[in-house]
């Protein structure tokens, strides 16, 4: 009997000290979370699967990682490719990490071809501007008055139904001096006669006519009224009117030939004080 031991004996004490030595003697490093497991397992009535906090994953018995971070895994994976799979990378990446653009459509670029391969051809023109009343518009003091100078001006509707004025003119004939094919197309739009007697200037401008794209270079000149009336006969002309030279420029429906105006608003008064010198008048 005297081998038993007496509730609430201390004897157990020395023991438990003796395992925490033990522990601190060994070296060995544990696992925060092993430790944490251990810690659960010595309280008593409270098993490991209790312990457990919210964050933690059941361990697999088959030594893999936890289900449901495969799980995760898998459905990211799924997802990732769904949205390569409906929204495609326009630009993939090349060696050295810079974008490569996708290749033109061979469509696109073989219809820019086309239109620059356009069949080019070169037309050449005269015309100008027939004019009546020079040397009467000299006064005495050698004063020139441009109301009293006119102008021939020709009119032709375009596509909107508008009335654009602009010079007479028309294609220089093969074997044809450009200052006869000014006078011959003046008198074929307008009725009027004219003589060259200054040169007026050169425009030249492009346009699209039957496929082909057409560079247009035309001569202008300043023709001497001789005689004739005006008329519009010609299918070609709207109507055919007797302009003042003042009002040239606000007349004219293109900027090219608004800029041969302005040279002839500054070369006609000297041209009709010459003409007055001479002597000459204008036919009535």
């Amino acid at each position: 009997m005297s081998d038993l031991k007496p509730e609430g004996s201390t004897s157990g004490a020395p023991k438990r000290r003796r395992r925490r030595r033990s522990r601190r003697s060994s070296g060995q490093k544990q696992n925060p979370e092993s430790r944490a497991q251990n810690s659960t397992a010595d309280v008593p009535g409270e098993s490991p699967k209790t312990a457990q906090g919210p964050d933690s994953a059941p361990t697999r018995t088959d030594g893999g990682s936890p289900g449901p971070d495969r799980r995760k895994r898998s459905r990211r994976r799924g997802g990732n490719a769904a949205t390569r799979q409906q929204t495609p990378n326009p630009e993939k990446k090349g060696e050295g990490g810079q974008r490569r653009r996708r290749k033109a459509n061979p469509r696109r670029v073989h219809q820019s071809g086309q239109q620059s391969h356009m069949e080019t051809s070169n037309e050449t023109s005269a015309g100008g501007l027939v004019v009546s009343g020079l040397a009467e518009s000299v006064s005495a003091d050698g004063q020139v008055d441009l109301s009293k100078v006119y102008v021939a001006l020709i009119g032709r509707l375009d596509r909107r139904g508008r009335l654009l004025w602009s010079m007479p003119k028309g294609h220089v004939e093969p074997g044809e001096d450009k200052a006869t094919t000014a006078e011959r197309e003046v008198w074929e739009e307008t009725g009027i006669h004219g003589d060259v007697f200054a040169d007026l200037g050169v425009i030249d401008y492009w346009f699209v006519s039957e496929g082909k794209r057409i560079h247009k270079t035309v001569h202008h000149h300043l023709l001497r009224y001789v005689d004739g009336d005006l008329n519009d006969e010609d299918p070609e002309v709207t109507e055919v009117s007797w302009i003042p030279a003042h009002q040239l420029i606000e007349h004219l429906a293109f900027a090219d030939e608004r800029k041969l105006a302005r040279r002839a608003h500054d070369l006609l008064p000297e041209l009709a004080r010459r003409e007055k010198a001479e002597g000459r008048a204008t036919p009535r």
